[in-house]
């Protein structure tokens, strides 16, 4: 029997790709680049002449790609003779369940909005009337065609943003995310409405990072008006612990929330989930993903 937070998230998931495929979104997520741009300094203000800078890619999608069973691809290099390493225990693969799942929910989600924001990196701006800067192009998301319009203001206080997309024959300028942050792009905010049929507001995403990027959280929180998940979340942190790497699921509906931190490196970690444990203790995995005693 699957465990119920699994069928929750299965169940939003197929809710997710029907308003996906009504709003003719494609469901799977944009190539991302290796690199996030240039890093502002604290010293570089924005002048009337000089664009905004985009803020970086980690401020508007997560990257799970090193939560992996085998960071060092260990088992497809290791030869004939080498023995097998063992498959990992339950502990690592819940975490690694929750992190897959809802990383996939995400990539759905957000697959149209976060393409664009993407490809707006590869582009040069020009500047408008009214002093704001727009970086306009086409982008190919999984075989579909879109038109993007990323405009950047600059106040006395920040940076404003605002992407507009359009699909011909179906939508034209809808204004997919909004969003500010700090001029030296330190800390901000992200608003994503749900699609342009429905064009509720659906995530909020608050970010903040170092100026060199080495340290950073981002946590997206469900807005949908009235609804039964309406502030549950999901939180991630790169950070200077021994544990450098952190998940939260905050399930709303179940009041209910998981806990996951791992190093990046090592790969040992532990979770927490009353839903699955029946207590508030962490569960740990050693660097061979084996369960192991917390210490």
């Amino acid at each position: 029997m699957k465990h119920p937070s699994t069928m929750r998230a299965i169940s939003f998931i197929l809710t997710i790709s029907t308003a996906t495929m009504l709003c003719g979104c494609p469901a799977a997520g944009p190539m991302m680049p290796d690199n996030d741009p240039p890093t502002p300094d604290d010293t570089d203000m924005v002048s009337d002449d000089t664009p905004p800078e985009i803020p970086p890619i980690t401020t508007f999608f997560i990257d799970f790609s090193e939560f992996t069973q085998d960071n060092d691809n260990e088992l497809a290099q290791s030869d004939d003779d080498s023995p097998t390493p063992p498959l990992p225990g339950p502990y690592w693969t819940r975490a690694a369940l929750n992190v897959g799942i809802w990383n996939t929910i995400l990539t759905v989600v957000m697959a149209v909005p976060v393409g664009s924001f993407v490809e707006s990196f590869n582009h040069d701006p020009t500047r408008r009337d009214d002093g704001s800067w727009q970086w306009s192009y086409s982008v190919t998301i999984d075989g579909v065609v879109h038109t993007a319009k990323l405009n950047g203001s600059t106040t006395a206080s920040g940076i404003d943003w605002s992407m507009l997309i359009s699909k011909e024959g179906e939508f034209t300028d809808f204004e997919w995310f909004n969003g500010s942050n700090n001029l030296i792009g330190t800390e901000g905010v992200w608003t994503v409405f749900a699609s342009p049929t429905d064009p509720t507001p659906f995530l909020r995403i608050d970010w903040t990072r170092s100026i060199d990027g080495s340290t950073r959280d981002i946590r997206f929180t469900n807005i949908v008006p009235d609804g039964p998940e309406n502030g549950g979340f999901i939180y991630h942190a790169i950070t200077t612990d021994p544990l450098d790497a952190v998940y939260d699921i905050f399930n709303k509906g179940e009041n209910n929330l998981t806990a996951i931190k791992w190093n990046r490196q090592s790969r040992e970690g532990r979770i927490m989930d009353d839903d699955a444990y029946g207590d508030e203790n962490y569960r740990c995995w050693d660097d061979d993903l084996q369960d192991v005693d917390c210490e």
